[in-house]
């Protein structure tokens, strides 16, 4: 059970800023569901949260729905669990439950549900007195679209149905009723891949990119100013080398950066920035070129993360891989490893995240998934 003696605003877990806040809130980008953001399944979280330009596997609509245009498969559900943040609380939970199904050689359509589980919380106004128990949640609904346009190119359309309740019908002492919030948004992806000889090996090489979250602002009261969508722009791409009929080794990287307007704030005794407070489009361009520090901040802005995956006989995985974020932009900053399993119809993926410095309130986060293919293969 967790105690918020605080408005009831203020329960919304900004996941993305746990560290930045803990070291005095230097100036990150801030978002409404920031869960969005959060790697979903095993393999690509346990090769540091890379994906848009991997392999494609039935989790493919959360970092690049099209990549589903070159699955193998002709089906297959994937069902992911994670017990989150448990170095501070006991009874938080990330859930994805994603599917895909082949229409023909060119096309595939995809969805998934990804919910997030805030737990059991005790509910208190201003003043310290207790309102009310809430469970407090967030999730979404995605259908995407995917085609092949050539033997090396595809593209995809996903849309989004967001809803995150965290106020529980909770009114504040104020009069303000809450309400959940709810938003509809977008994805746009490209996916590219091609094969390639390295001193005489055969592999393939891809690029990946994926805009995601493209959508309307969230507001949890009438009353309330409305909050971004994390709305973000993510581009990778990787090598796959098979070494003989046995052994294969795929190196991949992403960068992201949020499409979100940067709070103003004081340097040098002067405040600096520009007016956050703009529709979704202009939000994105300003995105480029708003941070208060410049050209080095908007640097600062873009996370990166790096992944190797080992398979021997496509039976059994070692993957791990490093994710890096900015100090001054939320501080993620973690190893990841994990293993999986090929059986037949039936893969399983395990992960585990190892942060870079103590009391890290990601430290040992574990993910769990499950994936059945069905069909034979494309």
């Amino acid at each position: 059970m967790k105690f918020f003696k605080t408005s009831i605003f203020a329960i919304s877990i900004s996941m993305n800023v746990f560290q930045v806040m803990a070291q005095g809130g230097l100036n990150p980008v801030r978002t409404a569901v920031p869960f969005l953001t959060i790697a979903p399944d095993s393999r690509s979280s346990a090769m540091g949260d890379v994906g848009v330009a991997t392999t494609p596997d039935a989790n493919s609509l959360h970092w690049n729905p099209a990549k589903y245009a070159f699955i193998e498969s002709n089906g297959g559900v994937s069902l992911s669990y994670s017990p989150w943040l448990r170095k501070l609380v006991d009874d938080m939970n990330l859930m994805y439950l994603s599917g895909y199904w082949r229409i023909d050689k060119m096309q595939v359509i995809a969805a998934s549900l990804e919910y997030s589980d805030l737990g059991d919380i005790m509910f208190y106004d201003m003043t310290g007195q207790y309102i009310t128990n809430g469970k407090p949640n967030e999730f979404s609904i995605d259908m995407a679209y995917s085609r092949k346009f050539s033997e090396k190119i595809s593209a995809a359309l996903a849309f989004r149905y967001i809803r995150s309740d965290l106020a529980s019908g909770v009114t504040q002492t104020a009069g303000m009723k809450a309400k959940a919030g709810n938003s509809f948004a977008a994805d746009v992806a490209v996916y590219y891949n091609s094969d390639l000889q390295i001193g005489g090996k055969n592999g393939t090489w891809a690029l990946g990119l994926d805009i995601s979250n493209i959508g309307n602002k969230m507001s949890y009261s009438n009353e309330q100013e409305k909050s971004f969508l994390p709305t973000n722009l993510r581009l990778g791409g990787s090598i796959g080398i098979n070494f003989d009929e046995f052994n294969k080794i795929t190196l991949a990287a992403d960068i992201n950066k949020l499409l979100v307007p940067t709070p103003p704030s004081t340097i040098d005794g002067v405040s600096k920035g520009k007016n956050p407070d703009v529709g979704l489009v202009q939000g994105i361009f300003q995105s480029f070129y708003d941070a208060p520090g410049g050209f080095s901040e908007e640097l600062h802005e873009i996370s990166y993360g790096v992944g190797l995956e080992y398979f021997y006989k496509e039976v059994f995985a070692i993957r791990g891989g490093y994710y890096y974020e900015h100090p001054t932009k939320g501080n993620r900053k973690y190893f990841t490893m994990g293993v999986g399993i090929r059986m037949n119809v039936i893969d399983i993926d395990f992960s585990y995240l190892i942060p870079t410095y103590s009391n890290n309130p990601l430290a040992n986060t574990l993910r769990f998934t499950l994936v059945f293919n069905f069909g034979h293969k494309a």
